[in-house]
């Protein structure tokens, strides 16, 4: 399906005719890094790609099959999908309030757009305009989040459920095996139905892969914003842990890659059949 808005950085899979209650959303996988960006850089390209969720899309393209997703293109440096577009930060935003919401995200350098990454410090060499903010709020934010919402509502509309699965990547927790490798978010209960959580955390229990739910990460705007269980719309927020699926350095697609995929396709028939009223099937393989 071409996306409502021309022009919006994001592609929609799937979303014409929904067959399945699971919709897919890719908000921090975007790799099309604008000029206006490279240009008002202070730190060399290659440090603000670790804001990515390095190749998750790739995994999400793999896992799918007919589910509708809503991947973002631009990077999460230049506008974060996952935050609410009011968390703008002054420090670097001459069009936020100095008094505004002061979320922890922000006061962390995480806000609406980032303001600083680990090891690098400061990744910006001036200060946007609130106009230059509008617009990425308007041309991005804005049309992901109304596209998100109408697939889910259509989703819904049809099957009476719908069940969002926020795609997301994170650093290794540990190198330990006892280190969670897959965290499970929902924000504390506020999100889904705990039916679909424990139907993902046996999933993954399943595969021989440690998890754990809402620590460090129990979900963020995307899930908040758009999970509604009372009016029977489920959202989980799934972190994996990049050395799942990809190289040693972080990078590229490595040998675990085609076993995460398996792992997320059978995340997303789980919920698929817990949203539906199927059983478990049995882990005969």
């Amino acid at each position: 399906m071409a996306s409502p808005f021309p022009g919006a950085s994001y592609e929609c899979l799937g979303t014409d005719s929904p067959n399945g209650p699971v919709v897919i959303s890719v908000p921090h996988g975007g790799r099309d890094y604008p000029p206006a960006l490279l240009e008002a850089l202070r730190v060399p390209l290659s440090a603000i790609m670790g804001l990515e969720d390095r190749l998750i899309d790739l995994v999400g393209h793999a896992a799918r099959s007919d589910e509708p997703m809503i991947v973002q293109t631009r990077p999460r440096a230049w506008i974060d999908l996952n935050r609410d577009e009011r968390d703008r930060d002054p420090l670097i935003d001459l069009g936020a309030r100095a008094s505004g919401r002061g979320s922890s995200k922000v006061r962390s350098g995480l806000g609406l757009v980032p303001r600083r990454i680990g090891g690098h410090g400061d990744i910006w060499a001036r200060r946007f305009t609130d106009a230059e903010m509008v617009a990425r709020i308007a041309s991005d934010h804005r049309p992901y989040h109304a596209a998100l919402s109408a697939c889910l509502a259509a989703v819904r509309a049809r099957f009476g459920v719908a069940v969002l699965l926020d795609l997301h990547s994170m650093p290794p927790l540990g190198a330990a095996d006892s280190y969670p490798r897959v965290v499970i978010g929902d924000r504390h209960g506020a999100t889904a139905a705990m039916r679909f959580v424990r139907r993902v955390d046996a999933t993954v229990r399943t595969a021989g892969i440690a998890v754990t739910r809402n620590a460090p990460y129990a979900g963020g705007h995307v899930v908040e914003r758009h999970g509604d269980t009372w009016r029977g719309i489920h959202a989980i927020q799934l972190e994996l842990d990049r050395s799942l699926y990809l190289d040693a350095a972080l990078e590229a697609p490595g040998p675990g890659f085609d076993a995460t995929v398996l792992l997320v396709r059978r995340i997303i028939a789980a919920l698929a059949a817990e949203a539906l009223g199927q059983p478990l099937p049995l882990a005969a393989e």
